[in-house]
């Protein structure tokens, strides 16, 4: 078998990378947004996690994937990690605030 990358597939894999720098980003603005949420909340004695607003944000989501030809599924698998993860980020701020 040859090291050699056929270059229809080297081609495929530097798209796929420009789209991962893409939601890198993406995701980059997404975290600025969220502390910029967490000032608000510290402002106003909120909780980090507010069972609701993930619900509608879930909700949103899965029917944006479905509307792009993206598994629902996978939508919800990464915005609930990602979400878990944000609502960790802001528990940690809000508790030494």
């Amino acid at each position: 078998m040859s090291d050699e990358i056929p270059p229809d597939l080297a081609k495929l894999r530097q798209e796929i990378d420009k789209v991962d720098s893409e939601l890198v980003q993406l995701l980059a603005r997404r975290q600025k947004l969220v502390e910029r949420v967490v000032t608000i909340k510290e402002r106003d004695n909120l909780p980090a996690f507010i069972p609701a607003r993930i619900d509608e944000v879930l909700g949103n989501v899965s029917r944006q994937a479905e509307a792009a030809g993206l598994s629902p599924d996978l939508a919800r698998t990464l915005w609930k990690a990602m979400i878990q993860w944000f609502v960790e980020l802001e528990e940690k701020h809000l508790k030494r605030s």
